[in-house]
């Protein structure tokens, strides 16, 4: 295995162990053997590691539609739905190109009618994937049968958030504050459908 290889499985084994891990040059490197000047060589920067290893971890997901892998539990899946759709985004240059993409295509130009249907049309279509994932885990017992509108906008907002954060310049890596955001996430809306209201709810 060459040295890069077994520098990001190490570093993928040590989150997978401690999704706090700080990944520093020195616990990593050790872990996968290298000298520290090595993994510098191929990691200049921790920032460069850690966005790394969040790239691979995201072309590894399982392919197809991981809401129906039944091998998983519920918030395994979900989270992994939810990492497949940023995934194509990147980070650093590559999220800021996309998101220069879409600032030209529907953010500059005024809203004029064409420019507004292909926007919700877009819109419409990411709406109908999340509310089939959150089907599916009704279907399944793990959320509540009915309208999941509520839950489909809030993951909606959040999978925006994180790729705008994704193109922004930030102080860390986005690999752990996403995967804890993403988390959050998934926790809240499976906690939230999993039981109703106590009392009578607000008109």
């Amino acid at each position: 295995m060459e040295t890069r290889e077994k520098i990001l499985q190490a570093a993928a084994e040590m989150i997978a162990e401690d999704m706090t891990a700080k990944l520093s040059v020195r616990a990593v490197a050790a872990r996968a053997g290298v000298s520290t000047g090595s993994l510098r060589f191929h990691f200049p920067t921790q920032r460069a590691l850690q966005d790394s290893l969040l790239a691979r971890i995201y072309d590894n997901l399982l392919p197809g539609d991981p809401i129906r892998d039944r091998t998983l539990p519920p918030h395994e899946r979900l989270l992994n739905c939810l990492r497949q759709v940023l995934a194509p985004l990147g980070t650093n240059k590559d999220a800021r190109t996309a998101w220069s993409t879409i600032y030209r295509n529907f953010i500059e130009p005024e809203p004029t009618g064409p420019v507004r249907a292909a926007y919700l049309a877009h819109e419409r279509e990411a709406e109908r994937l999340v509310e089939h994932w959150l089907a599916v885990l009704a279907g399944e017992g793990a959320l509540p049968p009915g309208d999941h509108t509520r839950n489909v906008r809030f993951l909606l907002t959040v999978l925006n958030g994180l790729s705008v954060e994704r193109a922004l310049p930030t102080r860390e890596s986005v690999l752990i504050a996403e995967t804890e955001t993403l988390n959050a996430a998934v926790d809240h809306v499976l906690s939230t459908g999993l039981a109703p209201s106590a009392g009578p709810t607000r008109p």
